[in-house]
């Protein structure tokens, strides 16, 4: 007789005092680091500099600290130092110990939890320099005040030294150092070009702040030093710098209200996207938030009452849309609070309500000043903005007669789609495919429940260089539209997408790669949070099938070729045959599948958006009308191509 077993049985799933588990000092944040610092990924990796850095700024931003100095040493350990007054060392009254060790071993102890230490701050809600001792395998501080040094080590966020005075001090400041822990973070190798993007974006966001930033890791060792006078006026320039700017001088307005700092510069460029960046103390709002929202009401209200009170507007015409005034807009939105509200732990919304307000007034009131005091400058803008407001004009028109034709009609799919059965999005993928033969070879291997294959034929648009009335209007970009269901621009709307895998496969060679990039312009102009929410891929096919009698593998590269076949011990041996396949039509359905389109066996890589500002540099560089940026980035990384045409 077998034995039943009982599955909800009292006895085995009681709750009792004994499973109340304590995690006492900084154990919580050893044991969930991913609350604290997003992820422990090369991005959580980085965070942790950052970290440290936004504790130098915070110095700076009250007046304290005017240099900082960030160091990558051979162990991949990093020193950050800064002239600032240097952490207390003083005891603290209610714990007993001295105030720089609460700050690197108590959650939520910092001098921005009220009192006068700091007016306005950024870091991690005061848990920063605990959180970084607590995910490295070592951390060291140094404090210069009070005329001497003092020094503290720490190991995976334990304190192993008191406090002691080591040197006499002349200046005032603090030295950090720490190693991150390599049983916490997949990769402790940091990025010198990531953190150098994060040190200039801070500088620019800080008006005479210097960071010095050096790299000793390489036999020549790398330094760069980031100082901007001009604030975010030169971090508007940086950002243009590569485009035919319309209006040459920079629009700067700021003000204060309640203790609330505000600062924005705008200026246009010949383009048609749009790239407007908002920050709250030094963070990147990346989502917006009230700053954004004042931001864009103010300018909505000023533009419309200028060109009906100068007539530009006729009393027939309808009013600007705020597509239209922020065509081609290159604008740096920076606020700086007291007590700034965030939304979520990763700090990508401001929610303070009263900043909406704040910044609509004293944009609202500067800017009208500005355009009244430069018709010249306001005539060339209302120009440009009529224009994109009849293109707009025109793309919905197209986009209306389009939908009369039923393509955008969800009950009517393009008739070169092939859809999967399955209509839940999260597991449903698209892909897809460049030429008619790979698509057929996709469709006879494909996973019919949940693959859709759309093939693409011709030569697409460059989104970069059209205006939205010939997107619309585009008969390669309609399919790709039609099937994924959301809209675009303006109107996309992430939650109706069809599939949450969106695959783009194209051959190994030059002209796969121009479609690649083309698509993946158009996903970032016009379908963005696509790419935010990680659902955009890159299918990576082999490039080489080697067999020797029945057995075979596929390899990606000819790196990956060479390792596999010392593995296998089969280099020099007669019997191999080596097939190189050079377009995806090559492969028969079942070999596409097995390679390329099986989870189980498949190499996606998928894309991310790390930083906006860099990527659209990116691709109005290789994109945009401008030969000579495409000319420079040839010349810069010519030296990295192996094979120009695999």
């Amino acid at each position: 007789m077998m034995e039943e077993k009982v599955i909800n049985n009292p006895a085995e799933n009681t709750y009792t005092d004994s499973d109340i588990q304590v995690l006492e000092g900084l154990e919580a944040v050893r044991k969930r680091p991913g609350m604290y610092i997003g992820s422990t990924s090369l991005r959580g990796l980085h965070h942790l500099v950052y970290e440290i850095v936004d504790n130098s700024i915070d110095e700076a931003l009250a007046g304290r600290c005017d240099k900082i100095e960030v160091t990558i040493h051979s162990d991949n350990s990093v020193t950050v130092s800064d002239n600032g007054a240097g952490i207390p060392v003083g005891i603290n009254e209610k714990l007993g110990i001295p105030t720089v060790e609460v700050v690197h071993t108590v959650l939520h102890a910092g001098g921005k939890f009220g009192g006068h230490g700091y007016t306005v701050s950024g870091g991690l809600h005061g848990v920063g320099a605990s959180v970084v001792n607590a995910l490295s395998d070592y951390l060291e501080v140094e404090v210069s005040r009070d005329g001497h040094v003092f020094y503290q080590r720490y190991e995976k966020g334990k304190t192993v030294s008191p406090l002691k005075i080591i040197g006499d001090a002349s200046s005032t400041g603090t030295t950090t150092t720490f190693k991150p822990d390599g049983t916490i973070f997949e990769d402790t190798v940091f990025d010198y070009d990531t953190l150098a993007t994060r040190f200039r974006e801070m500088a620019f966001l800080n008006a005479g702040i210097r960071i010095v930033f050096k790299d000793d890791r390489e036999e020549s060792p790398r330094e760069d030093i980031f100082y901007y006078k001009g604030g975010i006026v030169e971090y508007v320039e940086y950002l243009n710098r590569k485009e035919d700017v319309i209006n040459p001088d920079v629009i700067y307005v700021s003000g204060e209200r309640d203790g609330t700092l505000m600062e924005v510069a705008i200026q246009y460029n010949s383009s048609y996207t749009e790239n407007v960046y908002s920050y709250a103390n030094n963070i990147c709002t990346h989502e917006g938030g009230t700053h954004l929202t004042g931001f864009r009401s103010a300018l909505n209200k000023v533009f419309n009452d200028y060109a009906r009170r100068f007539n530009i507007l006729k009393e027939s015409d309808a009013n600007l849309a705020g597509e239209d005034i922020r065509e081609g807009m290159t604008a740096i939105i920076s606020v700086k609070l007291h007590e700034p509200q965030f939304e979520g732990q990763t700090k990508e919304k401001l929610g303070n309500s009263e900043v909406r307000g704040y910044m609509e007034g004293m944009l609202g009131d500067k800017l009208k000043e500005y355009l009244e005091e430069n018709p010249a400058i306001a005539k060339i803008i209302f120009d440009k903005c009529l224009t994109a407001q009849r293109a707009r004009e025109a793309a919905r028109k197209a986009r209306e007669l389009t939908r009369r034709k039923t393509a955008f009609d969800s009950t009517s799919l393009p008739g070169k789609l092939s859809d999967c059965s399955e209509k839940n999005p999260e597991i449903c993928e698209l892909f897809i495919v460049e030429g008619d033969s790979a698509a057929g070879s996709a469709k006879g291997g494909r996973d019919r429940d949940t693959q859709a294959i759309l093939p693409l034929w011709g030569k697409m648009l460059n989104v970069e260089k059209s205006r939205i009335d010939k997107v619309y209007g585009n008969d390669k970009l309609q399919p790709v539209i039609a099937s994924l269901g959301a809209g675009i621009g303006p109107d996309f709307d992430v939650e109706k997408l069809r599939y949450h895998k969106i695959v783009i496969m194209a051959d190994a060679d030059v002209d796969g790669s121009h479609i690649r990039m083309l698509l993946m312009t158009f996903f970032f102009r016009y379908m963005r949070p696509l790419i935010e929410k990680g659902y955009l891929y890159l299918a990576q096919p082999p490039l080489y099938k080697v067999a020797k009698g029945k057995e075979f593998f596929y390899v990606l590269s000819d790196e990956e070729y060479e390792k596999k076949m010392t593995e296998k011990g089969w280099k020099g041996d007669d019997k191999i045959v080596k097939q190189r396949f050079k377009g995806l039509g090559e492969m028969s359905p079942q070999e596409l599948f097995d390679t390329t389109m099986n989870p189980a066996t498949r190499v996606l890589l998928q894309v991310n958006l790390k930083d906006a500002a860099t990527a659209n540099e990116i691709f109005s560089d290789l994109m945009g009308e401008k030969v000579e940026p495409r000319k420079e980035f040839i010349s810069q990384n010519a030296k990295f191509v192996v094979n120009l045409d695999v």
